[in-house]
């Protein structure tokens, strides 16, 4: 596995108040490594199903999939739909070790969800990363998922518990299958790990992208049946594609 990361660009200048922006290198305007119009431009989510955040042409509205088959999850939270930049700059923090982006991204969904705190969102009790497959971490080095958990973690003072989830089947990739043919991938895909301690808790998975919802929804079941008493979903972005819930 690599230990560090293969980035040879500007990193973050920690002890100026202002850092040139990842995305156009202009100076940014507060301390975070993006500049006001860079942030403004990027694909923010506008009106989205209540719970799991796929895009819809109105505010307040569930999606007819969660209508049909509620999801085990309570809501999804996601700051952007999977689109230009967003995707460029996930790809990028997924496989060509760009750490920056990944953290410039964690940095903005933990002000998003700071938002929805001070608007009554509970807060978990930990955030739970998704699990990668072995054979994946070992290819990629690193679990973006963990990477993402561990900085949301830090910037909301909330437990990043690692101990809980397992993944002990390496199925296909999941963005090269299409809705039903992911939810069959997943089947037992995932376990507890032995002691979890998951009654009663209110919990948050962490990952970067939800396309179709069957990772979460597998993941989400496996924690509600062992008896956690509330399970959302915190991710970086939302695949638009209609009919879909990862």
């Amino acid at each position: 596995m690599r230990c560090q990361p293969r980035y040879k660009g500007p990193v973050y200048i920690w002890l100026k108040n202002k850092q040139p922006c990842l995305l156009c290198g202009e100076m940014a305007d507060e301390a975070t490594p993006i500049c006001m119009a860079c942030e403004s431009d990027l694909p923010w989510l506008g009106d989205h199903c209540r719970t799991c955040a796929l895009p819809l042409p109105a505010a307040g509205m569930t999606c007819g999939q969660c209508l049909k088959a509620p999801p085990s999850f309570e809501h999804v939270i996601a700051p952007w739909t999977y689109s230009f930049p967003v995707d460029s700059l996930i790809t990028r923090f997924k496989h060509s070790v760009k750490w920056p982006f990944g953290n410039l991204l964690a940095e903005l969904l933990a002000q998003s969800l700071q938002h929805r705190f001070n608007e009554a969102l509970e807060r978990p009790d930990a955030l739970v990363p998704v699990p990668l497959a072995t054979k994946r971490l070992r290819q990629r080095g690193f679990n973006q998922a963990a990477m993402l958990a561990r900085w949301l973690s830090a910037s909301l003072d909330i437990p990043c518990d690692e101990q809980l989830l397992k993944r002990i089947q390496d199925t296909s990739a999941q963005q090269d299958l299409k809705a039903e043919a992911r939810k069959k991938n997943l089947r037992n895909a995932f376990a507890l790990m032995p002691d979890a301690a998951i009654k009663g808790r209110h919990l948050a998975l962490v990952d970067d992208v939800l396309t179709t919802g069957a990772t979460a929804q597998a993941l989400a079941r496996l924690l509600m049946d062992a008896g956690a008493s509330r399970v959302d979903v915190y991710c970086l972005a939302r695949t638009p594609k209609p009919g879909d819930i990862a």
